[in-house]
């Protein structure tokens, strides 16, 4: 720590990552503590910064805060924390806590202007929709600069003397980030992918003749696959290969991945099922994997909104229609 006035207190943190921070970035991408990921809101300082040094505006998200720091490595620069509540830059612009007020308030509290001779502060694009620069100007003199989308283009950024290129501007939805997105989904429901193991399995034993144990462990695992196989489909094959997928709602898109999976294992022989069963199973595997698949919405780039909206208006009546005649239809074919 280092006490720049009796006021004021600024934190010293460095660019590079322990084995914490990897640790902590490996937990809360798999959703594991991720609403406590925070750090303190407030002013802090990198490297050596002084009055004439870049201002960063960043979430108190901290991973948020860890790749900004990270790709301010060999520079001099204050990081200005603003109080998100543990919510990531876009996300907490789109409700309110990486907003205007917060941003003046922490200017103020800050006395930022007693650290730096010029009057401006860079904010981070995705953070935009929460900010309303000329307010910011009026009530602190300090001028919004919007930095590029990705934090790793900062030290390009002011080599171009804040001048962003197309690319900077544009969000991207690459291979990569959605890849790295699908463990938090995943994690998420894996809880209701238990309970419908177990409900499934101990079902493939009911028939007309009782309960048969026999049958539950040859049927049960039919259905565990099943399953599985439709879960993989919407909360990790759909978003991966959302690109390539016909269709532009989530949820058809899962629907689709789900019918291509379900036919590789009934044409594989992996799975060997009765042309009633099989009607049954295929239902349930599209009202599962394009709900899944829809969730993910709420992680993409790809969607609005007023978009969500509208596809869970149309899906989740076709969602709950398919997987009730097809929990039907199963559990008849134990009593045929």
């Amino acid at each position: 720590m280092n006490t720049i006035n009796s006021n004021n207190v600024i934190s010293e943190i460095s660019a590079q990552w322990t084995r914490a921070d990897f640790i902590g970035t490996l937990k809360v991408r798999s959703s594991l503590g991720r609403n406590n990921y925070v750090v303190k809101p407030g002013l802090y300082k990198i490297g050596n910064p002084h009055a004439r040094s870049e201002v960063f505006v960043s979430a108190n998200y901290k991973l948020s805060f860890d790749i900004l720091r990270k790709n301010l490595s060999s520079m001099d620069a204050w990081i200005l924390v603003l109080d998100t509540k543990g919510i990531n830059v876009w996300c907490a612009a789109g409700k309110g806590t990486f907003g205007t007020a917060e941003l003046i308030r922490q200017i103020q509290s800050s006395k930022l202007q007693d650290h730096v001779s010029h009057r401006r502060v860079i904010v981070p694009q995705l953070g935009a929709p929460g900010v309303s620069a000329h307010i910011v100007k009026e009530s602190t003199g300090f001028k919004v600069v919007y930095g590029p989308v990705r934090a790793k283009d900062i030290k390009q950024f002011l080599v171009s003397r804040m001048k962003a290129t197309e690319s900077m501007r544009t969000v991207q939805f690459g291979f990569m980030d959605r890849l790295i997105l699908t463990p938090v989904e995943i994690v998420n429901s894996l809880k209701y992918l238990a309970i419908a193991i177990v409900f499934f399995f101990i079902l493939s034993g009911i028939s007309s003749e009782g309960y048969l144990f026999n049958t539950a462990m040859e049927q049960g695992i039919t259905a565990v696959l099943l399953i599985i196989a439709a879960y993989i489909s919407g909360a990790f094959l759909t978003p991966v290969l959302l690109p390539w997928l016909p269709f532009r709602h989530f949820a058809a898109k899962g629907m689709i991945m789900s019918a291509v999976t379900f036919l590789i294992l009934i044409l594989s022989r992996v799975i060997e099922l009765n042309l009633f069963l099989a009607l049954g199973w295929f239902l349930l595997s599209l009202g599962i994997a394009s709900f899944l698949a829809m969730n993910f919405t709420g992680a993409s780039t790809f969607t609005s909104l007023s978009g969500v909206k509208k596809e869970m208006r149309i899906f989740v009546p076709v969602q709950i229609i398919f997987s009730s005649a097809g929990l039907l239809i199963v559990i008849l074919t134990n009593f045929i």
